[in-house]
């Protein structure tokens, strides 16, 4: 009997069944390098699409060129270009020559004849309406764009270039610092602007996708006589440079820095705005640097030129590499650190390898860990239950908070220049906090606001800054955006949030900063420590603006007291003119009688001795002098006043002393010796 009452037979069934010529495939354990990994995953790195991937580009390269400068305390001057390479052009580069179209149907802007009617009577109908308006008087419309169909063959290729005065690279690290991806020398506890060791590598990943195009450096190191040439892409699979030319070449006019060419697929249209609105904010975090930017295009009115000057030459201190805090360690970073300590001992380990423990503090922590621990046992000999057991009590135990010493801040100096070399702002305010920590790492807050200024709109105008790097996508999300338009109160700083132009900069550095996303766009608002910092100096920032605003506001009452009491002088005079000289005519005419102060008076009328003219000017320096007591004690009152003080000295706790004074302008500061 056959299952579900099939009539034939097993033998039968097998033999009219057909046999499978293939065998279910096995699952095989692959590795990618992680060169795949990023060309498949590139928005990791900020290469979402060609014009991000411009931008990005740009970015790296501009960073790159200013950690090279500042690494060897030189001004940095950087040229940046971007040039816009034509289909012909690009097609000569790679060495394909240029086709005429046959099968025209075949393309994706490709118009039917059908389709060509349609859009040209469409076209005539527009202009009909349009004459027909313009013979009534009424606003003529522009015609509208032309709606074509761009296929993906017709893509936009940049050559990108950015030159710099830096340190250079050694010659036989070239290729590996370009070709090989999750190698460079911003690896360490330190504050970097960049931090994977992706940069200009990710460009060159996508100048392989899209163009096919190597990456050419040029490079000389100081005192060098030789620029080192190279061109190479990177094998993707491998994770590996592949080089086309390594080579010296002369260096006649003793030049040092870097140049870098990359030709990949992006959009300039969509990103331009980005491009420059970067460029302007690095101008103004790295006031002391020299910024040259251009765009070439075959269409001579698409070209931009844009200089951005250098505005002082007072540097930011080279960040130090510091050591890990106790707090900020895992278990892995623990055993790292353990493999390569030099330190022979579990003492001396601590010691060394961590900051804010001192040998009496060790030696506390090793006699909390339990009796298998010793000060002098081998640190290399630690099994991975004692490690857990260090990393536990590291995370239970109390440490002193790192200091910022190893933190390079732009500068309280540095920020209000920047900010009023590319704003023009009317007033501006700085402050620059105090090393803050959280989990383990130390941060610095600096904070602007200005007000005014050019190409500002009004409301909140918020430019943000990480490890003096300008963030610009995913505003919203940020704590500098949610704490300036959730936190502060604007108004209680005679701050008009909506019809001033207020511009608001915060830059944040730590030896880590806590990014949202893989973008590394934003820091997110959920660590308290960052919240309060960011809020306080800001607020520090509007406490400023406040007191030159209220200076600002009594000065203005000030003239407008000045104008109305002078607008009354003259009938004011001639009221009291005319009272003095009916007076001085009674006593004339003996009806009546003066004595003393009044009669000297009238007798200088009688005698024009008193005239109107020297009436109003008497008058007016009255005015004038009790409008300044006026505005003085309102300003006393206030607490703002810039007026003359008493002097005031500390009488000294014994007789005769030998002193100095020096004289401020608001106080005398006496120095006993």
């Amino acid at each position: 009997m056959g299952d579900g009452g099939s009539g034939e037979s097993p033998g039968e069934a097998k033999k009219g069944r057909p046999k499978s010529t293939t065998k279910a495939k096995e699952s095989v354990l692959k590795q990618k390098s992680p060169a795949e990994f990023f060309a498949e995953n590139k928005n990791i790195a900020g290469f979402d699409n060609p014009g991000k991937c411009l931008y990005t580009t740009a970015r790296e390269l501009v960073e790159n060129s200013l950690d090279s400068a500042e690494s060897i305390s030189e001004l940095p001057v950087i040229e940046v270009t971007i040039e816009e390479i034509g289909k012909s052009k690009f097609n000569s580069m790679i060495g394909l020559v240029d086709r005429v179209r046959v099968d025209e149907e075949l393309y994706e802007d490709f118009e039917s004849a059908k389709a060509r009617e349609k859009r040209l009577a469409k076209e005539a109908r527009f202009q009909e309406i349009q004459a027909k308006n313009a013979s009534l008087g009424k606003k003529v419309k522009e015609a509208p764009a032309t709606k074509g169909i761009k296929g993906r063959g017709e893509a936009s290729f940049f050559k990108v270039t950015c030159k710099d005065n830096g340190k250079g690279m050694p010659h036989d690290d070239i290729p590996n610092m370009f070709g090989r991806v999750l190698s460079g020398t911003k690896y360490g506890l330190k504050q970097t602007r960049g931090k994977f060791g992706l940069g200009a590598k990710m460009a060159l990943i996508w100048s392989k996708m899209s163009t096919g195009l190597p990456i050419e450096i040029s490079s000389s190191m100081t005192g060098q006589n030789y620029i080192s040439f190279c061109r190479l892409d990177i094998d993707i699979h491998r994770n590996i440079p592949h080089i086309h030319i390594h080579e010296k070449r002369d260096n006649k006019e003793q030049w040092h820095g870097a140049e870098i060419q990359v030709v990949i697929e992006g959009n300039w249209t969509t990103y331009r705005s980005k491009i420059l609105h970067y460029m302007r904010q690095m101008a103004v975090i790295t006031p002391y640097a020299q910024f040259l930017f251009k765009f070439l295009s075959d269409a001579p009115d698409k070209n931009v030129t844009i200089r951005f000057a250098r505005r002082t030459d007072m540097m930011p201190p080279v960040p130090l590499e510091t050591k890990h805090h106790p707090s900020a360690v895992d278990l892995l970073l623990i055993k790292r650190l353990i493999t390569e300590t030099s330190k022979q001992n579990l003492l001396q380990f601590l010691q060394h390898e961590f900051v804010n423990i001192g040998k009496a503090y060790a030696e506390r922590l090793i006699g909390e860990m339990g009796p298998e621990f010793s000060p002098k046992m081998s640190v290399k000999s630690l099994t991975s239950q004692q490690i857990v057991r260090i990393h536990q009590l590291f995370r239970q135990a109390k440490f002193d908070d790192p200091s910022g010493d190893c933190l390079s801040p732009a500068g309280e100096y540095n920020l209000r220049l920047g900010i009023i070399k590319e704003l023009h702002p009317d007033m501006v305010a700085t402050y620059s906090g105090s090393p803050q920590v959280f989990e383990g790492h130390p941060f610095i807050v600096e904070a602007g606001i200005s007000l005014g200024g050019k190409d500002v709109k009004q409301g909140l105008n918020i430019f943000r800054f990480a490890n003096r790097i300008p963030l610009l996508f995913e505003q919203g999300a940020d704590v500098v955006t949610r704490t300036a338009m959730k936190r502060i109160n604007w108004s209680s700083y005679k701050i008009n949030q909506a019809q001033d132009k207020i511009g608001v900069f915060v830059s944040i550095v730590s030896t880590k900063i806590p990014f949202k996303g893989t973008g590394k766009e934003y820091i997110g608002d959920d660590i308290s420590e960052i919240v309060s910092a960011v809020k306080a100096s800001l607020k520090q920032c509007c406490t400023q603006l406040k007191s030159k605003i209220m200076k600002r506001i009594q000065a203005r009452e000030q003239q407008e007291r000045k104008r109305n009491l002078k607008r009354y002088l003259p009938d004011a005079v001639g009221a009291i003119h005319g009272v003095l000289r009916e007076m001085a005519n009674l006593q004339t005419s003996k009806k009546r009688r003066y004595e003393g102060e009044e009669a000297d008076v009238l007798q200088k009328v009688s005698a024009h001795a008193i005239t109107k003219e020297i009436l109003q000017e008497k008058l007016a320096k009255y005015v004038e002098q009790v409008d300044y007591e006026m505005a003085l004690e309102y300003a006393m009152q206030s607490g703002v006043s810039k007026g003359p003080r008493e002097t005031i000295f500390i009488q000294p706790l014994e007789a005769h002393h030998n002193f100095i004074d020096f004289h401020g302008s608001s106080c005398v500061f006496r120095l006993i010796l």
